[in-house]
């Protein structure tokens, strides 16, 4: 039970939602998806850390960079299950799409650009 009511905390909240529509394609780093959710790091980084505790994403730190994805194959089927009904439910809202159409813009900048920006504001 209690696997499930992570998994229910942590879909419970929009922007968690629109991070996991926006992380089915592929790995982003914490950075893009500030840009994307424009939201400062430190919310977004509560953001992930309920994500992570619910085991609906995946980090991983490379040097000074934090990169999250959508767990492997080797997720609990109630994780499987939750991510499919999200992908199912959004795939067509008008918010899935508005950030699908901000994600390409934000995919085609420099990371590190993205990156000192943030950290200078």
């Amino acid at each position: 039970m209690r696997e499930i009511l992570e998994i229910a905390k942590a879909m419970a909240d929009g922007n968690r939602l629109r991070v996991l529509m926006a992380l089915t394609g592929g790995e982003l780093c914490v950075c893009q998806i500030v840009e994307l959710l424009e939201l400062a790091p430190s919310t977004v980084s509560k953001h992930m850390a309920i994500l992570r505790q619910a085991r609906l994403v995946e980090g991983r730190k490379d040097g000074r960079w934090m990169y999250y994805r959508l767990p492997g194959r080797d997720s609990p089927k109630t994780v499987k299950d939750a991510l499919a009904w999200v992908r199912r439910s959004l795939a067509d809202s008008p918010q899935a799409m508005q950030d699908g159409k901000r994600l390409n813009a934000i995919l085609a900048m420099d990371p590190e650009g993205i990156c000192r920006r943030q950290c200078r504001n």
